[in-house]
């Protein structure tokens, strides 16, 4: 398998993303900047980090969802490639209409950096196959608009579709329905703002973000 971590200018969670993809996906794991026009032959997970794309000018998000890489992650989700967004990468794949719905400024309107805890919603998807249906994990945020927004019909979708994959138990950014993250219709994209490549390893605090690892593994394994 291949994974392709992608480097916009202010990502600063894409050495957290690489390590955690090179100890629990693909030892061969690799950066990929930008600019470039296109992903590494034979890519299975695009990986987009948390960090500040850009500044965060105009909206968190808004000019990386327009970088020339860009184009090869949407074709490679129209594909069926798996993509997984974290934080700011969240906001690109919304920004970018990968996924739907935007983040907004937290309710508290400050940066909130500190462990939360959340429920899996979901556990029959490709990122959630090793963890149980109501299973409450601990994933560390950090993020100052991480407070999820979509009008009441594509949040019903969402619902009734199962696509909402982590919800937190405690809201701390004012989340519409406490969602933490979803998944596209076909459960390729998932967009989630809680940081799980901050919690592999007991140093860090929590290893509750593996399960989310492993889930992907096998499922690129039995592809």
């Amino acid at each position: 398998m291949r994974t392709a971590v992608i480097q916009f200018p202010g990502s600063n969670c894409d050495a957290d993303a690489l390590h955690a993809a090179r100890l629990l996906l693909d030892e061969n794991a690799q950066f990929v900047w930008h600019t470039e026009a296109g992903l590494p032959q034979g890519t299975d997970l695009v990986f987009l980090p948390g960090g500040f794309s850009y500044g965060d000018h105009l909206r968190s998000g808004a000019i990386a969802a327009r970088s020339p890489i860009m184009g090869a992650v949407k074709a490679h989700a129209e594909r069926g490639g798996f993509v997984l967004g974290v934080c700011n990468g969240f906001q690109v794949l919304t920004e970018s209409g990968l996924l739907p719905g935007a983040l907004s400024r937290n309710r508290e309107l400050h940066f909130m950096c500190r462990p939360v805890h959340l429920r899996v919603e979901n556990a029959a998807t490709a990122f959630t196959r090793a963890y149980e249906a109501g299973q409450v994990i601990e994933i560390p945020i950090a993020h100052g608009e991480g407070n999820y927004y979509a009008d009441a019909e594509t949040i019903a979708r969402l619902e009734g579709e199962g696509q909402v994959v982590f919800r937190y138990v405690d809201n701390p950014n004012g989340s519409l329905n406490d969602i933490a993250g979803i998944v596209n219709a076909r459960g390729t994209v998932l967009g989630m703002m809680p940081h799980p490549e901050r919690a592999v390893e007991a140093l860090l605090g929590s290893e509750d973000g593996q399960g989310l690892f492993e889930s992907l593994k096998g499922a690129l394994i039995t592809r």
